[in-house]
């Protein structure tokens, strides 16, 4: 094909090729740079999909773990709660030994000497010297007149001797 057009418009053909070649080039790359932009903006939201989800189920095990801790800590003060409360039932049921002591201290007359104290739950087992049988008889009769203690009983052994009498007696604590 042999072009017969004068110089001057075969120049105008070819700017006006160059300017459409210009333009499609540029439309091409305005589409990629907003389906470049469009596929971003879509990761972007599915990346803060997955986001929220995930902020979701670390919220979720937070409250579990939570959960779990409070029931173990609620576990733990109900246990000693309890041992609380066994041994706050089982002071309550002991009897105050220096109370007792005092008691028993109160009634031993002056010239009795103790060699033995036993004290059990609710059991008292003395023994001791007396030099006569009429202070071991004053001894008795304290510790009958003192309210704590009951049962008292005194081996008949004790009063054989008229002096210096090893002697033994067994009493109760009322409650």
């Amino acid at each position: 094909m042999i072009n017969l057009l004068p110089p001057q418009y075969k120049e105008e053909l070819k700017e006006e090729e160059n300017w459409k070649l210009t333009v499609i080039l540029s439309i091409l790359f305005l589409i990629f740079l907003v389906c470049s932009v469009l596929i971003l903006f879509s990761i972007k939201i599915s990346i803060s999909g997955q986001l929220e989800v995930q902020k979701i189920l670390l919220l979720q095990e937070e409250r579990k773990f939570e959960e779990s801790q409070m029931q173990n800590l609620e576990e733990k003060i109900t246990i000693s709660n309890q041992t609380l409360l066994k041994l706050s039932s089982f002071y309550q049921s002991q009897n105050d030994s220096t109370e007792i002591l005092e008691k028993i201290s109160e009634t031993v007359p002056s010239d009795i000497y103790l060699t033995n104290l036993n004290l059990n739950l609710d059991k008292i087992f003395l023994s001791g010297y007396s030099p006569t049988r009429e202070i071991l008889l004053e001894f008795k009769k304290n510790l009958e007149k003192e309210e704590l203690f009951g049962e008292i009983y005194f081996p008949p052994s004790n009063w054989v001797k008229p002096s210096d009498v090893d002697f033994s007696v067994n009493f109760k604590v009322a409650k």
